[in-house]
């Protein structure tokens, strides 16, 4: 991974969306809803719970805004009618672009994605038409500044859960695992104190692919801007170098 430091883009959505917090907060619950509804409230018996419980507190999620959500969706269930959709479809130059979300209206979620992609020169595709460019993956952020940890004993904490691969960048250190072990090798961090700059189950790119021209940067930006700007979207992934 070195040369696509997640974590430079992590600092730089935080500096562009503290003001947004907010959003990330009910994209989170909204994936507590719909996994309580599917698994049940008790996140030792619901894998899917414990992975967002994991997400939630990488970003900060208060413990009782984390309870309150698993709460309100275990007595409401009957109401949790979001849905998963996922679109796949290109940017320009080719950029392979995917956008998972949850909605109560997938024609209007439908409309609002195939607009940002129409509006940044890019074009929806079919289901599989770039998801094989990608690996799902749990993947862990670690600020460098935040960790008191050598590298070393990090590595070994993380191996011995066992983690797939361990990577030190110049500001973080970057750690993959099978999405089945996110939570064991997530829990093992989690045990020693160490904070996360991130943590979740992801989409990573097998092979990233540069842009060179500026208008086509520019529209790359216009589409994965106006994507962020969608309550529905949960999630973009793409294999753009940035």
């Amino acid at each position: 991974m070195s040369g696509h430091s997640k974590f430079a883009n992590i600092k730089h959505k935080k500096e562009k969306n503290d003001a947004a917090k907010g959003k990330i907060f009910t994209i989170i619950g909204r994936e507590i809803a719909v996994a309580v509804k599917e698994g049940g409230p008790d996140p030792a018996n619901n894998f899917k719970l414990a992975q967002i419980i994991a997400k939630a507190k990488a970003n900060n999620m208060p413990n009782d805004t984390i309870e309150r959500g698993i709460k309100k969706a275990s007595g409401d269930v009957g109401n949790v009618t979001y849905e998963h959709v996922t679109y796949e479809g290109y940017g320009p130059s080719g950029i392979a672009i995917i956008v998972e979300a949850l909605t109560d209206n997938k024609n209007r979620t439908a409309a609002n994605v195939r607009s940002a992609f129409t509006k940044g020169s890019g074009s929806i595709g079919t289901q599989g038409c770039v998801s094989f460019m990608f690996d799902r993956k749990g993947q862990i952020i670690i600020d460098k500044e935040e960790c008191e940890m050598e590298a070393d004993d990090l590595m070994m904490i993380a191996l011995d859960a066992g983690a797939e691969d361990f990577a030190e960048e110049e500001d973080s250190f970057e750690i993959i695992t099978d999405p089945d072990d996110f939570q064991t090798v997530y829990d093992a961090l989690n045990a020693e104190n160490i904070p996360m700059a991130s943590a979740e189950v992801t989409m990573i790119p097998q092979n990233y692919v540069a842009l060179t021209d500026e208008n086509d940067i520019k529209q790359l930006n216009r589409t994965l801007d106006l994507l962020d700007e969608d309550d529905d979207v949960q999630a973009v992934y793409h294999n753009w170098d940035e």
